[in-house]
């Protein structure tokens, strides 16, 4: 990995066969989709990935899968880990950090939303002592809306301070730019992955990563070419393939996130198998991915 992690994220969906185990052959299909269509990382067990409707122990065999059948190497893993019980988050960062993952994406412990700071410095700086690797790379995961709860830019800041080797990385899927900026500002040893592609020029403008996006799923390519120009600084070219971009992003938006992009995968690859959703959700309608791909060229 490289010394400051960057890139285009894809927090890659899991398609589930009608009993609704999940459905390997279309999961090893969409990561190796995904990856041929230049983005650098995967993270399994995202929230797009339906990650509290899986196992700990589903998680770690797919991981395992990834690497095992060489779809994905396990530097271009960035797995979610975070759960509400430590024993639990802990066992799935240790996995991640054995199997030579790239770094891992863990929310906060959710649910006692009257926690604040100092507990949540004491979970987090608790489990990368529990781990006690050097090679884990943690990247924070800030999604209050579904959380309940959040990471501060001042939370930040300190865990980055007192494991800058390991706490490398923050994903703001709040949709709040005046904190993706709080965080850059307060936190400059993280990289910061905006959670819409909407705003990863100019988090990228201020040094942020480029971004961790459910739309990676589907516009993966754009959304490269995009992160290349802002990349290289060309920031007029950026600006001008942003346009059809945040298009697909709103139709995504509009049909609820999850089920819009599984209706997409479904229309494209004409397996309905993409529109099974574990409950409580409801499974997709498949008019949504007509939608969908109306937005691309």
């Amino acid at each position: 990995m490289a010394d400051r992690f960057s890139g285009v994220i894809t927090p890659i969906l899991t398609p589930y066969n009608d009993d609704l185990s999940i459905a390997e052959d279309l999961y090893l299909g969409h990561a190796s989709d995904c990856l041929a269509g230049g983005v650098h990382y995967l993270s399994p067990f995202g929230t797009t990935g339906e990650a509290l409707s899986n196992t700990v122990s589903e998680r770690m065999h797919m991981l395992e899968l990834l690497v095992d059948s060489s779809t994905a190497r396990a530097d271009q893993l960035m797995p979610g880990t975070g759960l509400c019980a430590f024993e639990d988050t802990l066992t799935l960062c240790k996995h991640a950090v054995d199997l030579g993952c790239a770094a891992v994406m863990t929310l906060p412990p959710f649910f006692f939303t009257q926690a604040n700071d100092e507990g949540y410095y004491r979970y987090f700086s608790q489990l990368i002592e529990a781990v006690g690797s050097d090679a884990m790379r943690v990247c924070l995961y800030h999604i209050p809306q579904n959380a309940g709860v959040g990471i501060s830019p001042e939370l930040a800041a300190r865990l980055n301070k007192a494991f800058p080797d390991i706490v490398v990385a923050y994903k703001d899927s709040s949709g709040n730019w005046d904190n993706t900026q709080a965080v850059i500002k307060a936190a400059p040893g993280i990289s910061v992955f905006p959670g819409s592609e909407s705003f990863m020029i100019d988090a990228m403008k201020l040094g942020g990563g480029g971004c961790i996006s459910a739309s990676c799923n589907t516009n993966m390519s754009a959304i490269r070419a995009m992160y290349d120009l802002a990349r290289s600084e060309d920031w007029n070219g950026a600006e001008a393939a942003l346009a059809p971009i945040n298009a697909h992003r709103k139709a995504i938006q509009d049909g609820g996130l999850i089920p819009a992009l599984k209706a997409f995968k479904a229309l494209q690859s004409k397996d309905d198998r993409w529109l099974n959703l574990r409950p409580p959700l409801m499974n997709a309608d498949p008019a949504l991915g007509r939608a969908l791909a109306d937005t691309l060229s």
